[in-house]
């Protein structure tokens, strides 16, 4: 015989036998004494009824007293907020990936996850498990693609942190390139690590711009790197190549006395503070006459990169304090080694990749908010050529043409 306790009896040892039971339910009035079972012939089991509700004997005084014990049929039991089989949830996995972003270190990061209640906290490894979520993100922001504008401005540098190869710490070269549109908006268009000396690896960077789309550069500002010079001139055919200032003075003191650094520095700007174009040249010549009795060897550097180093005045003036160096880019590669210093040394090149990576997507979204481009739209116009373009309609044209005067 089968029976089922009561669902849910008056008060405690007593059964009200008027009370209407579900259909297939045999109210058991009289509980077994401590430490007796019940009768082999007897056993009990959930209601025959469509219930939820099943009885369940409990180990606790009276023994064998039945309580309902509730029974999902659909769903599951669990919060949607959090994933089964998880020490911690979304929320948290994004708070450990924004600290290592931000540079923080993993002994701080341990304690922050400390003080959101994982008492357990959590080791090195597992924050480099959870953070290699980035590596989907980062890949997706170096192959997506460049054909939708032009960049007339692009802007190469490399920056240097340390990481193992092949069992070795050696120094690698983490290169960025950045670009500005021709609406004058800046943009980070791509990142790589390797050897920033190889002409080859700076070939294979710009020809993956190019395949990406990169299209309309007219100027490629950046330092004299081994290989690079011939990589501009073997990819972006047709584009001029202006030598970052601030590196070539760099190289300039290197050569001369530190007596004497202030004098020839000063000199050598009075290059750039010219008001045309015209001028600038002029004064590059001039300057080496005067440094040359007493300097040769600056004189002779001065000569060799007149061209490169000039580049910046065949474009409006408007735009020259902007590209006649890289210290817009500077900037960008002083926060990525800020936030890996903590690291110290990657233990390969992903690693590398992710953290700087996830830094330069932050500096691209925030540079597309910002309230001010880069460079103003109307000066931006005065790099195209208006001519006499029938294809264009009239308004077009003589708003271009009134930018152009401006």
């Amino acid at each position: 015989m089968q029976v089922a306790a009561e669902h849910k009896p008056a008060r405690l040892g007593h059964v009200d036998a008027d009370q209407q039971h579900p259909p297939g339910v045999k109210v058991i009035d009289q509980l077994p004494e401590r430490g007796r079972p019940f009768s082999t012939d007897v056993q009990l089991v959930a209601p025959t009824h469509p219930s939820s509700q099943r009885p369940l004997i409990t180990q606790r005084q009276p023994p064998g007293w039945p309580v309902e014990r509730y029974q999902l049929r659909e769903g599951a039991f669990f919060a949607a907020l959090l994933e089964p089989r998880r020490r911690i949830d979304r929320a948290l996995l994004a708070v450990v990936m924004e600290a290592y972003v931000h540079g923080t270190s993993t002994r701080k990061v341990d304690d922050l996850v400390k003080a959101l209640g994982v008492d357990a906290g959590i080791s090195k490894s597992e924050v480099s498990r959870i953070c290699g979520e980035l590596d989907a993100e980062v890949a997706a922001f170096r192959s997506r693609t460049l054909a939708h504008t032009s960049f007339p401005y692009l802007f190469l540098d490399a920056t240097y942190l340390k990481a193992r190869v092949a069992g070795r710490v050696v120094s690698r070269a983490v290169v960025i390139a950045t670009g500005v549109t021709a609406d004058g908006g800046r943009k980070v268009l791509g990142l790589d690590v390797g050897d920033s000396e190889d002409g080859a690896f700076w070939t294979a960077f710009l020809r993956s711009l190019k395949a990406r789309g990169l299209a309309g550069v007219q100027l490629v500002v950046s330092d004299a790197h081994t290989g690079l010079k011939a990589a501009i001139g073997a990819v972006m055919a047709g584009a001029s190549w202006q030598r970052c200032r601030v590196h070539f003075l760099r190289n300039v003191l290197a050569r001369v006395p530190r007596g004497s650094a202030e004098m020839v520095a000063a000199a050598i700007r009075t290059i750039f503070a010219q008001p045309t174009g015209s001028e600038v040249c002029e004064q590059v010549g001039k300057v080496a006459a005067m440094l040359e009795p007493k300097f040769p060897a600056v004189a002779s550097m001065l000569v060799d990169a007149r061209e490169e180093l000039t580049a910046f005045a065949a474009f409006p003036v408007a735009h020259w304090t902007k590209i006649w160096s890289t210290n817009p880019l500077e900037r960008v590669n002083k926060e990525v080694k800020r936030r890996t210093n903590v690291v110290g040394i990657f233990p390969d090149d992903a690693a590398v990749l992710r953290q700087a990576g996830a830094v330069l997507i932050e500096a691209h979204d925030e540079w597309q908010v910002a309230e001010r481009r880069y460079l103003s739209e109307g000066s931006m116009a005065k790099l195209t050529q208006t001519g006499d373009d029938d294809r264009r309609p009239k308004e077009v044209r003589r708003a271009t043409a009134e930018l152009v005067a401006t």
